[in-house]
């Protein structure tokens, strides 16, 4: 799960379309919807059929579809309310990095209820009494943290997606397994140059197809990946105001100080000895 922390500054959010609804108890939905979808139930009992498993939610749990997840949704006699919402996410080019983990399922109101409770708060102040929102950056904002729990309940073993068909499980975290051993060697090698030559064998990729599948999987180049990491490192380096620049680039594999500020300049907008 590290590496929505490492490629933070590749991650984008777009939300499609936001609402809430309430439908009545004779309610039944049979769909499978093209994008990432997110229930925020808030009264009634939802239930759920995927893949021939019965599922319920409960208000204050937060339901997660992944894209083209076939569900069959009714709710009890006394019907139901929820906010749903569609949209992308995604690292780089890569706009369904949430695939390769077991994310799709009901997270409980326990471990979810902050953050989920901010997204509907953020909701309900809409000055709109159509039910749409109106202020979508800040919606967007409690969405992205909401996205960011869930990840990180799943990085701590606290929470595993029970929603998956056959496909989903073949698919689920294969591409970046494969890649596993090559983001472990990046970082061990990070103070010196890497080369793609070095690094295909590791996933028993071809050299020939091995920056496309990357790319792929992972949404950028193995590049700009690399470039990142050394990015991050510096800015970690700087922060603990330990070491000097020369120290620092030669921990990043950067032949003279020059050279090293050039590449932080490029990223950071600022020499690193202006970084604070």
């Amino acid at each position: 799960m590290n590496i929505f922390n490492e490629l933070s500054e590749f991650i984008s959010l777009r939300l499609k379309s936001c609402w809430a609804t309430a439908p009545a108890g004779d309610w039944i939905e049979h769909k499978a919807h093209a994008d990432y979808d997110m229930w925020f139930v808030q009264s009634g009992t939802v239930k759920l059929r995927i893949a021939g498993i019965e599922h319920t939610a409960r208000p204050g749990d937060v339901v997660f579809f992944y894209p083209r997840m076939p569900y069959i949704a009714s709710c009890g006699e006394e019907g139901c309310r929820f906010i749903y919402v569609h949209f992308d996410y995604g690292i780089g080019e890569q706009q369904r990095i949430l695939d390769d983990f077991r994310l799709s399922g009901i997270i409980d109101a326990n471990l979810i209820r902050e953050d989920a409770g901010l997204y509907v708060q953020a909701f309900a102040k809409s000055e709109r009494s159509s039910g749409k929102p109106k202020n979508l950056l800040y919606l967007k904002a409690c969405l992205m943290a909401v996205i960011a729990k869930i990840i990180e309940l799943h990085g701590q073993g606290r929470y595993v997606g029970a929603f998956a068909s056959e496909t989903s499980q073949r698919k689920s975290g294969r591409d970046l397994d494969v890649l596993q051993p090559i983001f472990r060697y990046i970082d061990d090698h990070i103070h010196e140059p890497v080369r793609m030559s070095e690094l295909a064998p590791l996933g028993g990729i071809s050299e020939k197809y091995f920056i496309s599948y990357f790319k792929k999987a992972v949404g950028i180049t193995p590049g700009q990946y690399i470039f990142q990491i050394k990015m991050n490192r510096a800015r970690d380096y700087l922060y603990e105001k330990k070491y000097t620049v020369q120290q620092i680039a030669g921990f990043l594999g950067y032949p003279d100080p020059f050279t090293f500020s050039k590449a932080f300049k490029k990223y950071y907008h600022m020499p690193p000895s202006k970084f604070d």
